[in-house]
């Protein structure tokens, strides 16, 4: 049993497993909380914790899983190619929403920080939050922040969006596709987006234009503005 939870194999194959339960689950109740990461997450977390296991153990299997991130992620540009005859018409609105969303992002982050005496470490780890993982690790490793503390809140933050952005945008009024989907690509990166696509194919290709554009968009602020962030 031992030599079972220490296989790379085993840890690797549970998360693919679980994940496709969550996929299974959402497809039938259509509820946003059967969320497929958040029931992996939780369903991998308890049998960690129940086994015992250190989570150094279950980080090896992540390398295979790490390595389909990129391919997934440029996968992305199929929606895109389908509608850029929407993105042509909206471009102007697509990079100012854009920009806006990274400045209220970054600066939310640094006044809750302030705001709840948070430490000068945690806040610089927390800013790149709704940025897609390999660009949020590499800005907080720039800023001095900590990338396990990067990582888990730009999982969370993806979480939180896929499930309550859509009706939150649709209480406020906003109903419109590109307008829908920007906003959950930019605040929500590519979990928000796997979101984004079942409300649509524009939705979709909105939200997977908006984490290249918020990424490059929150690289370039952060980078100007890291003298401020401390």
């Amino acid at each position: 049993m031992s030599e079972l939870l220490s296989s790379s194999a085993f840890w690797m194959f549970l998360s693919i497993a679980c994940y496709a339960l969550g996929v299974k689950l959402q497809q039938r109740t259509g509820s946003p909380l059967c969320n497929p990461l958040l029931i992996a997450s939780v369903l991998v977390g308890v049998v960690l914790v129940g086994t015992g296991t250190a989570y150094q153990t279950y980080e090896q299997s992540g390398t295979l899983i790490s390595f389909f991130l990129t391919p997934a992620t440029v996968a992305l540009a199929v929606p895109i190619f389908r509608k850029l005859d929407v993105l042509r018409a909206s471009l102007l609105p697509v990079l100012a929403g854009a920009f806006v969303g990274s400045v209220v992002s970054i600066v939310s982050v640094i006044g809750f920080s302030r705001l709840f005496g948070l430490s000068d470490v945690t806040m610089r780890s927390l800013v790149p939050k709704s940025v897609t993982t390999p660009i949020a690790v590499a800005l907080s490793d720039m800023l001095g922040g900590l990338s396990a503390v990067t990582a888990i809140s730009v999982v969370f933050t993806g979480i939180v969006g896929a499930i309550l952005l859509p009706s939150f945008l649709k209480a406020l009024g906003v109903k419109a596709p590109v307008q829908m989907g920007l906003s959950i690509g930019t605040a929500a990166h590519a979990v928000g987006t796997s979101r984004a696509i079942e409300l649509g194919e524009t939705e979709g290709a909105m939200s997977g234009l908006a984490i290249g554009v918020a990424g490059l968009l929150t690289a370039v602020i952060v980078s100007v503005g890291s003298a401020f962030i401390a």
